[in-house]
């Protein structure tokens, strides 16, 4: 499963790990993926997220209905 999430599209940022010498090495800074369980009840039923952090908040503050309409007309499955 790709490190994405479905509510803000966050993807993994690259760049260095920067040693105490000085050397620089590839890394790669992943978003804080949760598999999380929402009752929609436009839907009427329960919808797995593959959600963020930062999403989760924007589920609290937007509500879940509405992220669910946003997420529907971009056109992704839930």
């Amino acid at each position: 499963m790709p490190a994405r999430c479905q509510v803000l599209g966050a993807v993994p940022g690259f760049g260095h790990s920067v040693s105490h010498s000085h050397r620089r090495t590839r890394r790669r800074f992943d978003p804080n993926i949760q598999r999380k369980r929402y009752w929609v009840p436009s839907l009427g039923r329960r919808v797995t997220l593959r959600v963020s952090a930062r999403g989760i908040k924007t589920i609290d503050r937007l509500g879940i209905d509405s992220v669910v309409a946003r997420i529907q007309a971009r056109g992704e499955r839930i």
